[in-house]
């Protein structure tokens, strides 16, 4: 499992118009190649009667899985466009769908690159993007004279505080990225002066933060 990696927040749309044509991108999060495809035909149905639903997608932790589609404009000219805008942005699982509606202009070979690149960029901004890290979760358990202490450290730390359980002491739940487990045990070892129960967990997850779009 990657430790952090980029992708959308998830379904997202936006629309400019060049030259009198229209392009509206779609964009969508998808795990797996059969959800990209799903979410290309359900906007090809939506506008069957566009002149061009172009598309491209990245699947999987080493982007193994590429596909671009020009859907009957000039080969080239669209559907790698909007790839190369995906592997620039370093994004995984996601799909964008293009469509375009002609306006009687032609763009010529570079100008259609460009529009379904500037397509493409300014729709994954409009869906937002996220960066996704592998997040240990660290069981530790306190006495109850250090509840408010740990609580607040915690809180006002980078580290999710998913919860507390009360019990016989306090147990603490927290989110730690995968290669700061050392240090963070270290942290609240000390922050108890040797006081704590540190429990052993493989569960591990997720979890997402907004990227700012410059």
């Amino acid at each position: 499992m990657l430790l952090s990696y980029y992708t959308v927040k998830g379904y997202g749309e936006h629309e400019i118009n060049i030259q009198k044509s229209r392009f509206i991108a779609y964009i969508q999060r998808a795990e797996t190649e059969q959800e990209a495809q799903g979410f290309i035909q359900s906007i090809k149905k939506k506008h069957h009667d566009a002149n061009h639903n172009c598309s491209a997608y990245l699947i999987g932790e080493n982007d193994q899985i590429q596909k671009a589609n020009d859907d009957g404009e000039p080969s080239g000219t669209a559907g790698v466009p909007i790839l190369e805008v995906l592997k620039k942005r370093k994004l995984k699982n996601t799909v964008v769908v293009i469509t375009r509606y002609f306006g009687g202009i032609k763009l010529g070979a570079g100008g259609l690159i460009r529009a379904y690149g500037t397509s493409t960029s300014e729709g994954l901004n409009t869906a937002g993007i996220v960066e996704r890290k592998l997040m240990a979760i660290i069981v530790f358990q306190v006495n109850y004279s250090l509840l408010g202490k740990f609580e607040n450290e915690i809180r006002n730390s980078s580290y999710p505080l998913k919860a507390i359980n009360y019990s016989d002491d306090v147990e603490f739940q927290v989110c730690v990225p995968v290669d700061e487990r050392e240090n963070f045990i270290e942290w609240v070892t000390d922050l108890s002066n040797g006081n704590i129960k540190i429990a052993e967990t493989t569960e591990k997850e997720y979890m997402e933060q907004p990227v700012t779009v410059d």
